[in-house]
């Protein structure tokens, strides 16, 4: 059964608390934004796997170690963007993958328009990259386009996560790990994240 893990952390934390404030700047949004996102990744790669080499230090030989090039990050568009930048930085070598979904304001239903991964997935790790896990059908509908391929693994890394999208991720995929900064209350009539922090692409692009 896929696992939930929050992620807990002083300077996450703070961070948090920053992106929620409903009068934080975009610009002030989109470095706390970086901060949560590196925080996340870190821990959303906790178990790669990581391989022993022997080398020599500027005094004596030692055995270091060197991660597997494995990791696949897979942003949804558009919000996924905001945490592929940070994500980059720390995994440059990492392959990436994008699909585009846009929701219907008034179904809640998210609509592909655009997906683009790398031809060779085999034996991969996937990280799917969505900030806001609401419904889950965002990530039910990535992880249906990845599963296609012989990957290792798929975990979600989000910062904000809804109950009722975990439960209905994990209805429909068990074997995916979530990773979240926060567990939030519930959904509004509109299915938005309460206490959440409004639209994540809107705040972090500055769009309305």
């Amino acid at each position: 059964m896929g696992k939930v893990i929050i992620v807990d952390h002083p300077l996450l934390k703070h961070s948090l608390t920053i992106l929620r404030d409903k009068n934080t700047t975009t610009e002030e949004f989109r470095n706390h934004s970086a901060l949560v996102s590196n925080i996340m990744i870190i821990e959303a790669t906790r178990n790669i796997k990581v391989n022993t080499v022997d080398i020599d230090t500027p005094l004596a030989p030692v055995q270091g170690s060197k991660v597997e090039k494995s990791i696949v990050l897979v942003p949804v568009l558009r919000a996924g963007i905001s945490m592929l930048l940070p994500a980059r930085d720390m995994i440059p070598w990492a392959q990436v993958g994008f699909i585009g979904l846009e929701r219907d304001e008034t179904t809640a239903i998210a609509r592909e328009y655009y997906k683009k991964f790398p031809e060779n997935l085999n034996n991969k790790q996937v990280l799917v990259l969505d900030p806001m896990l609401a419904t889950g059908g965002s990530l039910v509908d990535t992880i249906i386009a990845l599963k296609t391929k012989n990957i290792r693994s798929i975990s979600a890394v989000c910062i904000v996560a809804a109950p009722e999208g975990i439960e209905y991720l994990h209805q429909k995929f068990p074997d995916v790990d979530v990773f979240t900064a926060a567990v939030d209350s519930h959904l509004n009539e509109v299915k938005f994240i309460v206490p959440g922090l409004g639209d994540y692409g809107d705040r972090y692009f500055g769009t309305d």
